[in-house]
């Protein structure tokens, strides 16, 4: 049974949850409430990019090792220029501060109208920060120099106590609360909770800030199929770098759906089990979908939800 609780700075929340005892996941198929803000005009980037439905399974590939999160001989990841667009526009370049002013980059993406979801070692990590981080800039679908929706400063962090206590890679979860509404401009993604049975042959999504291509400040997108599901976990063969961590995981179930995250980007080939080449992902189980309401219900809720 996992029993997950929220973990606050600087002080604890008590919006404690527990499992969902005797649930078959299998069954399992929750998803929150997805906004897309204004609509404004269509993405072209959305249309020719971003992937659909299932595809037929790929192989599975021996790691050579190493921690490169590009995988195969091509980095075959395309950047978005039209980042102000839905759904590029939900998702954040981050700029994060530790106690002591050291800084590093990273990726979070809106769930709600002032709740970011990122991985938990943006928020939490004693190698990066000795613990908390200090504050973080979040700047929705930021374009090199241009930020089209401008740039909040947020000190207000959560995580669950399975990765403040132990740094447990299954979750590698971190939620950013914010002051102002930035997603009732910009939208937000819906967060899904999926059997791994269904999930496996997906085409997945990942897009956000690598520090090896604009050093942060530019957003960049690839797909490919999942190649494995584990009970709290997702591997897929798709290209990514240092500063995509905390990026959705998003599938669209066809043509015409709107994003579902299933998953938050964490981990290269280096955190891969079993020889598996593969980036991976903490999974959306029931116990974080429940946790990421009660976050956005802390910041205030979903408009118009009951």
């Amino acid at each position: 049974m996992i029993k997950l609780s929220s973990v606050s700075k600087p002080a604890p929340v008590p919006s404690a949850f527990e499992s969902m005892v005797g649930l078959e996941e299998a069954a399992v198929r929750d998803i929150t409430i997805g906004g897309t803000g204004h609509p404004g005009d269509g993405s072209r980037s959305l249309k020719f990019l971003a992937v659909k439905g299932k595809g037929e399974p790929i192989p599975v590939v021996p790691s050579h090792g190493g921690l490169e999160s590009i995988i195969g001989p091509t980095d075959e990841r395309i950047r978005i220029l039209d980042t102000d667009l839905f759904p590029w526009r939900m998702i954040c370049a981050l700029r994060m501060r530790g106690a002591s002013g050291a800084g590093a980059i990273g990726t979070g993406w809106l769930v709600g109208p002032k709740t970011v979801i990122t991985a938990g070692h943006c928020v939490y990590s004693n190698h990066f920060f000795g613990g908390w981080a200090s504050s973080l800039d979040v700047s929705a679908g930021r374009n090199g120099s241009d930020f089209p929706f401008g740039t909040v400063v947020s000190r207000r962090f959560s995580s669950v106590d399975l990765w403040v206590n132990s740094e447990s890679p299954d979750f590698d979860i971190g939620c950013i609360h914010l002051d102002d509404p930035i997603g009732n401009e910009v939208g937000w993604f819906a967060v899904g909770t999926i059997a791994p049975d269904e999930l496996e042959g997906y085409m997945v999504n990942i897009s956000g800030y690598p520090g090896d291509r604009g050093r942060g400040t530019e957003q960049y997108h690839h797909s490919n199929r999942v190649l494995r599901v584990s009970e709290r976990r997702l591997f897929y063969d798709v290209d990514t770098f240092g500063g995509q961590s905390g990026a959705p995981v998003w599938i669209h179930e066809r043509d015409d759906a709107p994003p579902i995250a299933v998953g938050i980007h964490a981990y290269g080939v280096g955190g891969s089990p079993g020889g598996l080449e593969a980036n991976s992902a903490p999974r959306i189980i029931p116990e974080v979908l429940e946790q990421i309401r009660a976050w956005v219900e802390e910041d205030g809720g979903w408009p118009g939800a009951t």
